[in-house]
């Protein structure tokens, strides 16, 4: 056998073998059996935006148009976008993409869990003080919630401790929208739906978060400022 042909064979050998070690590690990376962590202690980035991958509408996610309507709120209005990357995770019954029924569940939400695969969109991200009504949209494939919580001086948004149960402390919640085609609580907003509340804010920072289970450590907290008007 010629050198010239023996380094042809040994180049071919060389490219496969570096093809399917990268092909096995992309395969890894994205187990949906991968234990996600269930803490995210890294300072939030600046902007309205959580720390998400995607925006909503593109690259899996469903239509952004609403099975509800939120009717004409008081004050001012802050939209708020709930996002997951959900439709990432592979066809459904319905020959959709998403997640299969009740496989995303805390503890068992795999790569979902991790920080920046949900997300929340917030517009505007300053408001001035006094009555402010959020006007809350699921564009995602879970139910989410949102639950507006103050910040206090040198706290971040993300940086809240998150329990056993996959959720945070609440304590201090001044309101939230979490109920589908609704106004107030409920039991999660379903994917599709508007929901909506309106609560009176000072001048401050707050902090909006999901806290169903798994979602706040999955990236699923934007700041809002309030100002004095």
């Amino acid at each position: 056998m010629s050198s010239h042909r023996l380094r042809t064979i040994l180049a071919i050998v060389t490219a496969a073998l570096v093809l399917g070690v990268g092909t096995t590690a992309v395969i890894y990376a994205v187990r949906p059996d991968n234990t996600a962590p269930q803490t995210f202690n890294g300072q939030y980035p600046g902007g309205a935006y959580g720390p998400g991958m995607m925006g909503p509408g593109r690259n899996g996610y469903p239509d952004t148009s609403s099975s509800c309507s939120a009717p004409d709120l008081p004050g001012t209005v802050v939209d708020v976008t709930l996002t997951d990357m959900g439709g990432m995770m592979g066809p459904r019954g319905n020959g959709g993409y998403g997640p299969a029924q009740g496989r995303l569940e805390w503890p068992n939400l795999g790569i979902m869990g991790r920080p920046g695969m949900m997300r929340i969109a917030v517009a505007p991200a300053s408001v001035p003080a006094g009555e402010v009504s959020f006007r809350v949209l699921n564009s995602g494939w879970l139910p989410h919630e949102l639950v507006v919580l103050p910040l206090s001086e040198n706290q971040q948004p993300g940086q809240r401790t998150v329990g056993s149960d996959g959720k945070i402390d609440e304590a201090g919640s001044l309101g939230e929208a979490s109920l589908s085609c609704g106004a107030g609580e409920g039991d999660g907003i379903a994917s599709g739906s508007t929901g909506w509340t309106t609560i009176t804010l000072p001048a401050g920072r707050y902090e909006l978060v999901c806290n169903i289970a798994g979602h706040y450590g999955a990236g699923m907290y934007a700041e809002l400022d309030v100002t004095n008007p």
